[in-house]
C-alpha cells in the first residue's frame, strides 16, 4: 500500500512539473501563472498572520502550571495537557455563562433581523415624510461612540425594570445594532426589481404577501449579513453586560471569563481555554453562512 502511494505521489508531482513547464513556455500563460501564485501566496500569508494569535492562545491553554509566558515557543508545549479545559467546565459556571450568551445572542439576532427587514423594506419601497431625514439619523447614530450609549441604555433598562434579565440585554443589543442592519437591508432591497412585486400584486398577492414570498427569499445574502452582524455584536459585547448584569447566574461569557482575573493572580490556562471554546459558535455560524457572505456584502452596497 505504501509503495502504491509513493508511486502515485511521484507521478502526480511529475505531472505538476510538466504542466508548470508548459505554462512557462507561453508568455501569456506565464503571466497568469505568476499572478495566480502571487495572489494565493498573499492569501496564505494573510491567513497565517490572523490564525497565529489563535494558535498561541491554544498553546497557552495546553501549558501545564498555568503559565502565560514560557521559554518554550512551540505551539504544542512539552507535557501538554487539557486540564485547563476540564477545570473550566467542572470548577466554574462556564457552561451556564455560555448558555446565557447563546440565548441573548440568538434572540437579539432574530429580533434585530426581523425588525430591520421590515423597516428597511419601508425605507426602500415607500415614500413618506421624513424618509431621508430618518435614514440620515440612523446613519448618524452609528457615529456615536459605544461608551456614550452606556448611560442612556442603563437608564432605559432601569426604568423598564429589566436589570439583570435576558430581556433587558436583548433590548439593549437590538437597539444598538438595528440602524446598521436597516442600512444593509435597505441597500439590498433597492437592487431587487420592483417588477417582481408588481407581478405578484397583479396575481392577487397582498403587499405583505409579496414581501414574504418574493423579497425575503431573494434577500437571503443580505439577511445573513445582518444576522452575522447582530450575532457577533451581541456575542462579544462586554460594556453593556457589565452595567446591566450583576448576578453570576446571569453572566454572559465575557463577564464570566473576566471573573478568572484576580487582583494578584490570573488563571491563564482556564482563561485561554475559555477563549478557544467561545470561538466555536461564531466559527460555526460563519462557516454555515459563508456561501452568502460575498454576494450579501457586494450587492447590498450597490444602492442606498
Amino acid at each position: 500500500m505504501l509503495k502504491k502511494l509513493t508511486l502515485w505521489a511521484g507521478k502526480t508531482f511529475d505531472g505538476l512539473l510538466k504542466a508548470a513547464a508548459e505554462v512557462i513556455k507561453d508568455p501569456i500563460q506565464r503571466q497568469k501563472f505568476f499572478k495566480y501564485v502571487l495572489i494565493h501566496a498573499v492569501i496564505i500569508v494573510t491567513a497565517a498572520i490572523f490564525v497565529y494569535p489563535l494558535l498561541r492562545i491554544f498553546s497557552v491553554s495546553l501549558r501545564p502550571g498555568d503559565k502565560l509566558v514560557s521559554t518554550d515557543l512551540s505551539l504544542i508545549p512539552d507535557r501538554a495537557t487539557f486540564a485547563a479545559y476540564g477545570s473550566l467546565l467542572k470548577d466554574t459556571m462556564f457552561l451556564r455563562w455560555l448558555w446565557n450568551s447563546l440565548i441573548i445572542t440568538l434572540a437579539t439576532s432574530f429580533i434585530g433581523v426581523s425588525l430591520a427587514s421590515t423597516a428597511a423594506y419601508a425605507f426602500s419601497r415607500f415614500k413618506f415624510p421624513g424618509k431621508k431625514a430618518g435614514l440620515i439619523l440612523l446613519l448618524s447614530s452609528q457615529m456615536i461612540p459605544a461608551g456614550m450609549l452606556i448611560l442612556p441604555l442603563f437608564l432605559m433598562i432601569m426604568k423598564l425594570k429589566l436589570m439583570n434579565t435576558y430581556l433587558g440585554m436583548i433590548i439593549a443589543y437590538s437597539v444598538s445594532s438595528l440602524p446598521f442592519s436597516i442600512w444593509i437591508l435597505k441597500g439590498y432591497y433597492d437592487t431587487i426589481p420592483r417588477s417582481l412585486e408588481e407581478a405578484a400584486l397583479v396575481d392577487g398577492t397582498s403587499q405583505v404577501g409579496a414581501f414574504w414570498r418574493i423579497i425575503l427569499p431573494l434577500s437571503t445574502p443580505a439577511l445573513s449579513i445582518a444576522f452575522l452582524f447582530n450575532f457577533t455584536t451581541a456575542w462579544n459585547e462586554y460594556l453593556v453586560a457589565r452595567v446591566v448584569l450583576f448576578s453570576s447566574q446571569q453572566y454572559t461569557w465575557t463577564l464570566g471569563l473576566f471573573e478568572l482575573q484576580g487582583q494578584y493572580i490570573t488563571q491563564w490556562g482556564m482563561f485561554a481555554a475559555g477563549s478557544m471554546l467561545v470561538t466555536i459558535p461564531v466559527l460555526a455560524v460563519f462557516l454555515y453562512s459563508s456561501k452568502w457572505l460575498i454576494s450579501g456584502l457586494t450587492l447590498g452596497s450597490v444602492k442606498g
